[in-house]
Parts: C-alpha cells; sequence; structure tokens
C-alpha cells in the first residue's frame, strides 16, 4: 500500500474560523489515501479541530507565535522542524504575516511552497502597517498562490502575480447537502431555542474588528425598536464578545439577544434564523455567506464583502456609510419570504465541497511530480 503524501499546513491556530473551517471541509472529502493533511499552529492550547484532524489521521506541531523579539528563535524553530520532518513535499501557509520567513525557510529545504490569502485588510493601526511590510515579499517566495476570490488574492500578491499561471483561486467550498433547508429541522431547533414564531436576526462569526459586532447590535437595537417580537442570535467566540455582551446589557436588550457561541451544528442554527447579517468592515470572501445562501436566507452583506460571495439572488449589498437605523430598514423588508431549496444553484457555482476537494488533489499531486 502506497504511503499518502504529507501536506503541512499552517495556521495560527485551528479554531472555527473561515480559512480553518474551509480546509477541515477539505480535509474531511479529500482522498486521504492519497493526501494527508498535517498542521502547524502558533499556539500551546488545545483548538476547537485538534480531536477531530487526530481522528483523521494528521498530526499537529505548534511553534512559539512570532512577536518580534524572538525572530531568531522563531526561525530556528522552523529549521528545526524541517531538519527532523524531511518527509514534507510541500507547505502550505494560511499565516501570511510570517510566510515570507518560513515559506523561504522552507524552499531552502527543497521544499514546494504554497501562499494562501484569505483577506483583504490587515485592519487599522501600526500593527497593520507592520503586517503589510512582513507580508509584502510572499509575492517573490511562494511557488504557488492561492485565494478565496480575485479580490483577495490581487490584494496579498499583487495584480501582476495574479495573472501567472502559479495562481488560482480555490472556493471556499461547503458540505452543500448539509445546508439546504429543512422545515421539520427548523422547527426543531427553533423549539430548542424557545424561538415561538419571533423573528431571528442571525450572524455568524467570530467576535473580532472585522466582523463588526457593534453595528450589528446598533442594527438589532434598531430592528427591535420597529418590531418587538425579534431576536439576535450571534454565533461565535472572540476577544470582543465581553464587550458585545456590556453594550447589549446597556441597551437594555439581554433578554432579546442569544450569544450561541462556538458551535459545530452551524447548518441545523441556519435553519432557525430568518435572516442573515454580515456588516462585515472587510472579507477575503465571507463563506458563510455562502451557507447562508444555501440554507435559502436573505442575505444582508456590507459592501465590505467581495462580490464574488453573491452566487443567489438572495444577497443584498449595503453600504457602511449607512446609518444603523437605514440597515435595519431593509431587514424589515424581509419579514416575510419563501425559503427556497438552492442546492443546484450552489453547486453550479462551483461552491460545492466533493468538486473542489478533487480539485485541490490533483493540485497536490501535480506539483509533487513536479518536485
Amino acid at each position: 500500500m502506497s504511503v499518502p503524501i504529507r501536506i503541512l499546513q499552517v495556521f495560527a491556530q485551528m479554531n472555527r474560523g473561515g480559512a480553518e473551517t474551509m480546509i477541515m471541509n477539505l480535509y474531511r472529502n479529500i482522498d486521504r489515501s492519497l493526501i494527508q493533511f498535517d498542521f502547524i499552529v502558533h499556539t500551546e492550547d488545545k483548538c476547537a479541530f485538534d480531536d477531530e484532524i487526530k481522528n483523521l489521521g494528521g498530526r499537529i506541531f505548534r511553534i512559539p507565535a512570532y512577536n518580534g523579539k524572538n525572530h531568531m528563535i522563531y526561525k530556528k524553530k522552523w529549521k528545526c522542524f524541517f531538519d527532523d520532518h524531511p518527509e514534507y513535499k510541500i507547505v502550505h501557509g494560511h499565516v501570511r504575516s510570517t510566510a515570507y520567513i518560513y515559506l523561504k525557510i522552507a524552499k531552502k529545504y527543497g521544499i514546494v511552497t504554497v501562499a494562501h490569502s484569505h483577506s483583504t485588510s490587515s485592519g487599522n493601526g501600526v500593527p497593520a502597517i507592520i503586517k503589510n511590510i512582513f507580508q509584502y515579499p510572499i509575492r517573490y517566495v511562494a511557488d504557488h498562490f492561492l485565494a478565496c476570490s480575485k479580490e483577495a488574492g490581487e490584494w496579498l500578491f499583487g495584480n501582476k502575480t495574479c495573472r501567472k499561471s502559479n495562481f488560482h483561486i480555490l472556493k471556499n467550498a461547503i458540505s452543500t447537502k448539509d445546508f439546504v433547508f429543512n422545515t421539520e429541522l427548523r422547527e426543531k431547533r427553533r423549539k430548542e431555542f424557545e424561538l415561538g414564531d419571533k423573528f431571528v436576526v442571525g450572524h455568524v462569526g467570530r467576535f473580532n474588528n472585522p466582523k463588526n459586532h457593534d453595528f450589528i447590535v446598533d442594527i438589532f437595537k434598531a430592528v427591535h425598536e420597529k418590531h418587538s417580537n425579534s431576536v439576535l442570535m450571534l454565533i461565535g467566540e472572540g476577544d470582543l464578545r465581553q464587550s458585545i455582551e456590556k453594550k447589549v446589557n446597556d441597551l437594555g436588550l439581554t433578554d432579546h439577544v442569544i450569544f450561541a457561541g462556538v458551535r459545530s451544528d452551524i447548518p441545523e442554527l441556519l435553519q432557525a434564523i430568518d435572516i442573515f447579517l454580515f456588516p462585515s468592515l472587510y472579507e477575503g470572501l465571507g463563506i458563510v455567506v455562502i451557507e447562508a445562501q444555501t440554507a435559502g436566507l436573505q442575505c444582508l452583506v456590507s459592501k465590505g464583502v467581495p462580490k464574488e460571495v453573491s452566487i443567489t439572488n438572495l444577497v443584498e449589498f449595503i453600504s457602511l456609510k449607512k446609518r444603523s437605523c437605514e440597515w435595519a430598514d431593509v431587514v424589515l423588508k424581509y419579514l416575510e419570504y419563501e425559503r427556497l431549496d438552492l442546492y443546484d444553484v450552489v453547486e453550479k457555482s462551483g461552491y460545492d465541497i466533493v468538486n473542489t476537494a478533487e480539485w485541490v488533489k490533483d493540485f497536490y499531486l501535480k506539483v509533487c511530480l513536479r518536485w
């Protein structure tokens, strides 16, 4: 029996973020007799996907997070790792801030390097400026370039790189059949959360600055003032959760906001929601919007999200320059609409995981043949 090719995936941590969920969707569906994933993470903490990775046959290695002061130690750790693990033919980097370091080292060991862009911004302030400086050389280091959207690719790698044959858009595919609208499942989950006939505004995302939770709460406040039989469901965790909970409490909305936390049952929770709100400051793509559309949900999305996320007629883009009350008026337009089964539309758009996993398998195998 042949030994599968082991691909080293580099992440900050393997919790339930967009990029992490994408790679796990691929991992579950790829032919693991041919391709096997291992992971390097920059944390000592146990993460949400750790157990599943091990059950699928993957290994998890840990390296200290880069802080600038440990520059030489960080480089040494990577060199020691490759000395101890000569089995890797491909390193697939998802951590962009230090990619020029570890990808450059990997190349010295004769390893093929892949850089993957999942975003269109580093944020604001001095930390963002530093990140942008650090990640600029990636376009000159990596052998292959992947991005979740054209905009994400051009932002990180530059227009010139994205016109080359070694650049590909890898759609953040999903297990489409898991998200298809199901009335029985909807009633079951709504009963579990005691939602009754309430109008449920939903959001899925990590509690960090790009997801714009502060504005989500402002929008819901305006919605609730005009339609009191409404509830906001926030699914996710993150550093800003505590401050958002305080804001909800200060606004007197505690009894009308559900903090659902990190969940492994997102497909089922989307069934219980009535409208999906996604006013992100910026996104590489916003895979959860694809999931929400598959569940038949009307999606109200900011113009900070790439247009490529709109694969059905269920996405409405709204400017972040508009006030929360204006967003609320759009939300309330959709108090009643027909939920549809959009499986065929989503599958034909190229976002079904089965086809994408096949493409990724072929990509890795072709790269290895040239190694």
